[in-house]
């Protein structure tokens, strides 16, 4: 019998997909983890935030991010021990940072990562004066962002088993 030379290389490839370069991961890569690692250029004031919000997000959240019809962004603060605890931006998320992350990747619901590194900035921004966190002259970018201490930072615990995977 005559067959082909094929080596155990070649075997096991499915002639799938393409290699892909450092400049086509990077691109992907737009995660920030909680202490800013990840958090690019940019700048946003509290002013700037409230008309991108009024543009792009209070027809899903309400003029104040309290009245949705989407998921409330605003208050909740001190209810998360209660029979109907309120899980919002300033009552349950523990790194300013996450906020971030989520909106750039994620929001606006119709249009994902189409906002700016500076229109990110300033909704963070906004929402973070609206929860009562940062004074209404502040600035967020990549260094005064993983500074801000949201008051839920320490409602989470580690998980302590040694089968889960720390992440």
């Amino acid at each position: 019998m005559v067959s082909p030379s094929i080596s155990v290389a070649e075997e096991s490839r499915y002639g799938l997909g393409l290699l892909v370069g450092e400049a086509a991961i990077k691109a992907w890569d737009i995660d920030v983890n909680p202490t800013g690692i990840g958090l690019p250029p940019g700048r946003g004031t509290v002013q700037q935030g409230a008309i991108i919000y009024e543009n792009k997000c209070a027809a899903c959240h309400g003029p104040t991010g309290i009245e949705g019809p989407k998921d409330r962004l605003v208050g909740g603060q001190g209810s998360l021990t209660t029979a109907q605890p309120i899980k919002t931006i300033g009552s349950y998320w523990p790194y300013a940072t996450t906020l971030y992350d989520y909106i750039f990747r994620a929001m606006p619901f119709t249009a994902p990562q189409s906002l700016t590194s500076d229109e990110v900035y300033a909704l963070v921004a906004w929402l973070l004066h609206q929860n009562g966190i940062i004074p209404k002259d502040a600035v967020m970018d990549a260094r005064t962002l993983p500074a801000v201490t949201m008051p839920n930072r320490g409602g989470f615990v580690s998980d302590p088993r040694p089968d889960v995977p720390i992440h």
